[in-house]
């Protein structure tokens, strides 16, 4: 299963990065949206991360155009046509069945599909589409294109061969990966989802400020406190990452989801994408 060609669905955060990390690679991307601005904003991302590399001398200016020059902006999804395909949209379990569907349909049954999901069962996921031995989970952390972790995942029907070709995709873009089974929230975000869970109930509680929380976690050798990271993944992928653990464990209370995260999520305050979060920006 050699991969050469690659297209990512959807151009937010994680999607522009996964895309510029392929192409990077010397891989073929083709990265959607259905929306044009936000793939004209995942463009100009892309742009200013290889500028970036490039001032810190980390790419020459050759290769950043080489890189933009294997980036197709699709806006039709008919034309995701391609030897992996990588899902990175919303996470909801319908949208994700619904969309797999469409790409098993004009793809060969060769194809790779792939989700980018940090919580949904990849078995789920894998029911209702044809060919379920091609599904697997690749999740990516964000920043991607900094972040050298992996998670690959297997479901209850990947082939072995799928995995195998995963495993040789992700050293040919050289981050590490892990290969874990089909659980929710894989390894990372079950392990990590505490430190996000926890902090809230430190502030619900008022036994200590969100500044200082923060300031005292980074203090202890986290790069960023738990607030700060929260806005910067997006207040409503994180709130719906932890809904879902919490679903998954049978509403277990180490997984309860914050009522003051669910607050911003409903003002819309989701982070820096926005301007507002638990801080302004």
């Amino acid at each position: 299963m050699a991969v050469q060609t690659v297209a990512v669905l959807g151009a937010g955060t994680m999607g522009a990065g996964i895309a510029q990390v392929f192409a990077q690679s010397g891989f073929s991307v083709k990265l959607y949206d259905s929306n044009a601005a936000q793939l004209d904003k995942a463009k100009q991302s892309i742009e200013e991360n290889l500028a970036t590399a490039v001032s810190k001398n980390k790419l020459t200016a050759d290769e950043k155009s080489a890189a933009l020059g294997k980036i197709e902006w699709a806006s039709a999804i008919e034309s995701l046509t391609a030897d992996l395909v990588i899902e990175a949209v919303v996470e909801k379990l319908e949208v994700k069945q619904q969309l797999f569907q469409q790409l098993a349909a004009i793809n060969s049954p060769q194809t790779i599909l792939a989700s980018n999901t940090s919580s949904i069962a990849i078995t789920h996921i894998a029911a209702t589409t044809p060919n379920a031995q091609r599904v697997a989970g690749l999740h990516f952390f964000n920043p991607a294109h900094l972040m050298k972790l992996v998670e690959i995942i297997s479901g209850a029907e990947t082939a072995p061969e799928v995995i195998e070709a995963l495993k040789e995709v992700c050293t040919r873009i050289g981050k590490t990966f892990v290969v874990c089974k089909d659980s929710p929230g894989f390894i990372v975000n079950r392990v990590a989802r505490h430190y996000y869970v926890e902090s809230l109930k430190i502030l619900e509680e008022n036994a200590a400020s969100m500044a200082n929380i923060d300031l005292l976690l980074e203090s202890t050798g986290f790069k960023m406190g738990p607030f700060k990271l929260m806005d910067t993944i997006g207040n409503d992928v994180n709130f719906a990452v932890t809904s879902s653990l919490y679903e998954a464990f049978h509403q277990e209370a180490k997984f309860r989801p914050s009522r003051i995260q669910q607050q911003k999520v409903n003002a819309g305050h989701l982070g820096k994408k926005t301007g507002k979060g638990f801080y302004d920006y």
